[in-house]
């Protein structure tokens, strides 16, 4: 395939919508809560599955789905996934009782799995090293439009048609997709087919589903109680059997489903890392509105609005920090992007009652979240692996970023829980500040630009 400019933005296009029909069911979700509360009868504890059972098999799909796009292409996994996810979203729209919303969420989250990981690959297929940074940020910036457009769009339905048409918003965004991707989607020769790693496939996912599962049993307002309780225990130390077995299982496979190869280079783990610290400041940014009702006494729909300024900040930073990858490389942007997110929480967790100062913050927030999350990481990874092993590798970004806002989710909840909301949610930022600062430093071990670039893996389709 060659490279020319009306192809690469075509394909982007594609990437994009793809990306975009996923960020805006997750935006989109939130507001639907209470209207289908209304029409399916549920209690609050019932409610959060609307969310969790979608991570959850999200976490369970990415190796299967990175693994599959590195060895039968990435147009057939990805047309795939969009396909799987368009299925789930019509059992969502059409669900009438709690078991039919929840199958369709579990189907959209595996769906999901596919489609960021695959796209990221795409552009390191297309793209030489030097120009992938721009393309992974306007891809990154999705995530900022969609939770701009999102809640605008839902409350707009809301008021005059049901919630099960939020779901049906899916459809005609995956039916271009499909017919686009099947028609200028690369597809690439990959290396030779040995046996699918189904062992290795089902150990990962199974100790991804046990360990989210363990932590989600920890009851914030009882949290001693929690973490001494027979069901978390069993549960926390059944992922740790199964997370041994893995590591066994893979070191003696010939095409993994997890690269130990991986856990060799500096860079790489590096990467891992600060992907575990992104996913917890992600979860932060889903805890702000609940600090702006606490703090200044606001009711939740003006809360919501109050995140503006870092959604903004987000989508105007994504493909800012995309195009300075390509210039001054990953280490300069990562540094810089992790400086921004330490200030931002640090001034959220000394937020006065003054509304102005949690709009800066969430700025700054905002814009350093927007280098983390939407291409850096990815960046570096693809620049680290062979195009054999690419959507692997942003699969393992992806598991990394999904297991830290699981870990956020649950070390915020228990802190507001015990120190009170409005003090225990600034406690909580203040910690994910400290470890902010510390990725920081581990951040600065990562390779200079000339380095970078000297190494980069240059194989393009």
């Amino acid at each position: 395939m060659k490279n020319n400019t009306k192809s690469s933005s075509g394909i982007i296009l594609i990437l994009f919508l793809g990306v975009l029909m996923g960020a805006l069911d997750i935006s989109i979700v939130g507001p639907a809560i209470p209207s289908i509360a209304q029409t399916i009868k549920m209690d609050s504890k019932a409610l959060v599955w609307i969310f969790s059972i979608y991570v959850l098999f999200n976490l369970s799909g990415i190796s299967l789905m990175a693994k599959l796009s590195d060895r039968f292409g990435r147009r057939r996994i990805y047309v795939i996934s969009i396909l799987i996810f368009a299925v789930g979203s019509i059992i969502v729209a059409f669900a009438g009782n709690y078991t039919f919303l929840l199958v369709g969420r579990a189907i959209q989250g595996f769906g999901s799995s596919g489609i960021f990981p695959v796209a990221s690959a795409v552009i390191g297929d297309i793209y030489p090293p030097e120009k992938r940074g721009r393309a992974l940020g306007l891809i990154g910036s999705v995530f900022g439009i969609a939770f701009m457009v999102g809640p605008i769009t839902a409350g707009l339905m809301l008021k005059y048609l049901s919630w099960n048409y939020l779901f049906l918003i899916n459809l005609p965004i995956a039916s271009f997709v499909i017919w686009r991707s099947l028609k200028i989607l690369p597809t690439r020769k990959n290396r030779a087919l040995n046996a699918i790693d189904w062992k290795g496939i089902i150990l990962l996912s199974s100790f991804l589903f046990f360990f989210a599962i363990s932590l989600y049993a920890i009851t914030p307002e009882k949290i001693i109680q929690s973490l001494l309780s027979l069901h978390f225990i069993g549960l926390f130390l059944f992922s740790v059997l199964l997370l041994i077995l893995l590591v066994l299982s893979e070191k003696n496979v010939q095409d993994p489903v997890v690269m130990l190869s991986f856990f060799k280079s500096r860079q790489l783990i590096v990467v891992l890392i600060i992907a575990s610290g992104a996913g917890i400041f992600q979860a932060s940014f889903v805890f702000m509105p609940g600090l702006a009702v606490s703090a200044f006494g606001v009711v939740p729909s003006k809360a919501s609005f109050m995140l503006i300024p870092s959604v903004i900040a987000i989508a105007i930073g994504a493909p800012l920090w995309g195009r300075l990858l390509d210039k001054i490389g990953s280490r300069a942007v990562i540094v810089c992007g992790l400086s921004f997110t330490c200030l931002g929480l640090l001034l959220i967790s000394r937020i006065s009652h003054a509304m102005n100062s949690f709009y800066v913050a969430g700025a700054f927030f905002g814009f350093g979240l927007s280098a983390l999350v939407g291409s850096s990481l990815r960046y570096v990874a693809l620049n680290e692996v062979s195009g054999d092993e690419r959507a692997t590798s942003q699969g393992m970004i992806a598991i990394f970023i999904s297991t830290g806002q699981i870990m956020g989710s649950v070390l915020i909840g228990v802190i507001a829980a015990l120190k009170g909301k409005t003090e225990g949610f600034k406690t909580a930022f203040f910690w994910i500040s400290v470890i902010s600062l510390i990725l920081i430093v581990v951040s600065f071990l990562l390779k200079s630009r000339k380095n970078e670039l000297s190494t980069a893996v240059n194989s393009i389709v």
